[in-house]
């Protein structure tokens, strides 16, 4: 366990002592530097494999492959760590000289270029905002008519959802109509049927026996 603790503490205390003597040597040879990198990862390999073969020949397997992988972690770790800081120092320098190309670019345009082309420029950078203006109320313009079709879609949209809701009304009021109206129709004809009964009784009545005539008046008195 001390030796592993011992490996990382080397490992992690090598790293900033490397990076900084690269940052301040400017010329150092960084792939040199890859190239003793590249080594050191074969040689951590080739040590792993003979620890693994050794540790199957111990009494604690298990420990001794746990304390090699552990170990060869460390090591590997600390090599990323390394390749990540000249990977960054070689950016760091590329893009430094990129600059500067541009920089002497630049300073050697604006020294030969003739008040006429400086007019020009600034025509260019007011042509560019024009456009980029132009561009502005394009988009406000769209975003607008974007919007009202949008409220147009929604009112057609609220137009149809009233509609629906009409016919849906409409289609549960139906059977409480259809109910009506055949109530109606039942009263009506049980009212005929009550009233052609009533007549036919009147029909088959007997008639009953004709009146007495009226007595006879009586004649003048005689004398």
């Amino acid at each position: 366990m001390k030796k592993i603790v011992l490996a990382l503490f080397m490992a992690l205390a090598s790293l900033p002592l490397w990076a900084q003597s690269n940052a301040t040597a400017g010329s150092a040879d960084l792939d040199a530097e890859k190239r003793r990198l590249s080594a050191e990862r074969e040689a951590i390999e080739k040590r792993y494999v003979e620890e693994r073969a050794a540790c199957y020949k111990k009494f604690a397997v298990e420990d001794c492959l746990r304390e090699s992988r552990t170990r060869r972690r460390a090591e590997t770790d600390n090599i990323k760590r390394q390749e990540t800081a000249i990977n960054d120092i070689q950016r760091q320098r590329s893009g430094a000289a990129e600059l500067r190309k541009l920089d002497e670019k630049a300073g050697t345009q604006r020294s030969v270029d003739t008040p006429e082309k400086q007019q020009q420029s600034i025509q260019n950078q007011k042509d560019r905002e024009q456009r980029a203006a132009d561009h502005a109320a394009g988009r406000a313009s769209t975003a607008a008519e974007a919007a009202e079709r949008e409220r147009q879609f929604q009112s057609k949209q609220q137009s149809h959802a009233d509609e629906q809701a009409k016919a849906a009304q409409r289609r549960a009021e139906a059977p409480e109509a259809v109910r009506r109206f055949e109530e109606k129709q039942r009263r009506a004809a049980e009212h005929r049927a009550d009233r052609e009964r009533r007549n036919a009784q009147q029909r088959d009545k007997p008639r009953g026996a004709p009146l007495p005539p009226p007595p006879a008046e009586p004649g003048p008195a005689k004398p």
